[in-house]
């Protein structure tokens, strides 16, 4: 019974750690350009020519 009990603070924890990474994610603006990811595809990267 003991192990039911120290798996749920352990569960807890990782569940707490998880939500505190997030919100310092968001408010660190990691999520604010949601826009050029779905469109860098469609633009072709210019590369360097090799020039001998």
């Amino acid at each position: 019974m003991t192990i039911i009990f120290l798996l749920i603070g352990i569960s807890l924890t990782v569940a707490l750690l998880f939500l505190g990474s997030f919100i310092w994610a968001v408010r660190s603006g990691q999520y604010e350009d949601d826009y050029t990811p779905a469109v860098r595809m469609l633009f072709e990267e210019e590369t360097p020519k090799d020039n001998p």
